[in-house]
């Protein structure tokens, strides 16, 4: 029976370990928190968005863009729900978003957990793992309190990102360790901050609206939903979907800015012709008491510093430049842009193109999804290929290898 080590009990590494259970493996999760799935519990605001019911190529972000889809096409959406369903997770649509009816992620943890138990998965808890040695054709994993040994070793310890407890890069460290390259971690997910002197008289702000991502003008990707008005700049899940990109692009020295629309529902020229109306109608009011009942108090008086003219206030409101400086702390990111470099890592298996045995899943790998389910469904489906491939491999060799 070949013996797997799934480092991590996460999504990926729990997801991990019942695939390979399930292909007849004897498996060990080590995990270092004193509880499994602590990040797991935190997604969706706990309610946790398993997944989405939109699967595209373009939500899943890397260093290598066709990386990710070649592991998500061989465990998709309909095995995910498959097997969701299968340990008793009923899900509910909102808006395209998969979560459990319960809307309580301990009842998706608590699934993989009895799903464990019942394959016979031992969970060992608080183990850091401090180091990974290749020896005699398998791995010797040593931690602080003990040694094991494995023919094979899925890391799944997720990245920096979050201030859940537990977050941290010492998966990254150890891939270093075996040679792996490391894809600089950047947050992404998070709100940005930006130049700017009025950010404190907007603060707090919710406001609908669309926002592009800019390089010197020209328009790359462009995301529209409820924005969050911030005393740094700009947050909420239009800019998270924008972030881990501009990050990536101001880390490279590039001119980056937002560019904000606060009425996309009307022109420029709409908009004025708009505001000349409401003029016309109460001519005793100033540009500011025209604006009330359209937007929000502190906008309005962020929009109005400097006094511009209606024109000079409607070009700002369909056009606000946010220059891009940079993100809070990876703490402050629901997940990590970056990780090990996905060139040295079988897009099929998920095995180490450096070290045969070796497999990886999840955040550790250089693989970021968007808002809305993404990055479980990414957890789901690397989890699921790492775990079954770490038993078929050895499967595979032995037909093509007898024993003497």
């Amino acid at each position: 029976m070949k013996q797997i080590i799934v480092l991590g009990g996460g999504a990926a590494g729990l997801m991990a370990a019942i695939q390979a259970a399930r292909q007849g493996a004897a498996v060990t999760v080590l995990e270092h928190n004193e509880k499994p799935g602590r990040k797991l519990l935190a997604t969706g605001n706990g309610k946790c968005n398993l997944t989405n019911t939109l699967q595209h190529p373009r939500f899943y972000h890397s260093s290598q863009p066709e990386f990710p889809w070649a592991a998500v096409s061989q465990f998709p959406l309909a095995q995910t729900l498959s097997f969701f369903t299968e340990l008793g997770v009923y899900t509910k649509n909102k808006k395209g978003g998969l979560y459990p009816h319960s809307e309580q992620a301990i009842s998706v943890l608590e699934a993989l957990r009895l799903e464990a138990l019942h394959q016979k998965i031992k969970l060992k808890l608080k183990e850091e793992v401090q180091e990974i040695l290749p020896v005699d054709g398998g791995f010797q994993v040593k931690t602080s309190g003990w040694s094991y040994l494995a023919d094979a070793v899925i890391c799944c310890l997720g990245g920096p990102a979050s201030s859940v407890a537990g977050s941290s890069s010492s998966g990254f460290d150890l891939a270093r360790a075996l040679g792996h390259h490391i894809v600089e971690p950047l947050p992404a997910l998070v709100g940005l901050r930006c130049r700017g002197k009025y950010f404190s008289s907007w603060a707090g702000v919710r406001a609908e609206g669309s926002v592009s991502l800019t390089v010197k003008g020209e328009t790359l990707e462009q995301e529209s939903g409820e924005l969050q008005l911030t005393e740094y700049g700009i947050s909420g899940i239009p800019v998270f979907q924008l972030s881990g990109r501009a990050l990536r692009l101001v880390r490279e020295g590039k001119d980056v800015s937002l560019r904000v629309d606060f009425f996309p529902d009307m022109g420029k020229k709409e908009l004025l012709s708009f505001l000349k109306s409401r003029q016309e109608a109460c001519p005793y009011k100033n540009l500011e008491q025209l604006l009330l009942g359209i937007f929000p108090e502190k906008l309005i008086r962020a929009l109005l510093k400097g006094k511009p003219d209606m024109e000079g206030a409607v070009s700002r409101l369909k056009s606000w430049e946010l220059p891009v400086l940079g993100a809070s702390s990876l703490s402050q990111a629901q997940v990590v842009s970056g990780g090990v470099d996905p060139r040295e890592i079988n897009p099929f298996t998920l095995e180490s193109r450096l070290v045969p045995g070796l497999y990886f899943a999840g955040e550790v790998i250089d693989v970021d999804g968007a808002c809305g389910g993404y990055n479980l469904q990414w957890a789901w489906s690397s989890g699921a290929l790492a775990g079954k491939s770490s038993v078929r491999e050895k499967k595979d060799k032995d037909k093509k290898e007898p024993r003497s």
